[in-house]
């Protein structure tokens, strides 16, 4: 059995915290990184923790329906 993963999306100052509680912070200082880290997540990720800003530049992506997408969560901004 393989367990799922944290990983945070956003902004450096707003998730490196995180880091501590063993979350894969991936830090993205504009929406064009936004997006990219998000096509790169690890299929191990099972919840992606998100920015307000990170949300916002990722639309209807963490919407989309489809078996392999993670659980979001946007922390409130």
């Amino acid at each position: 059995m393989t367990m799922a993963t944290v990983a945070a999306i956003g902004a450096r100052t707003s998730v490196s915290g995180l880091a501590l509680a063993g979350v894969d912070v991936l830090a993205a200082e504009n929406p064009d990184a936004v997006r990219r880290a998000w096509r790169m997540l690890p299929r191990t990720v099972g919840l992606v923790i998100l920015t307000a800003e990170a949300a916002e530049a990722l639309g209807g992506a963490v919407t989309a329906p489809g078996p392999s997408r993670p659980l979001t969560v946007v922390i409130p901004g």
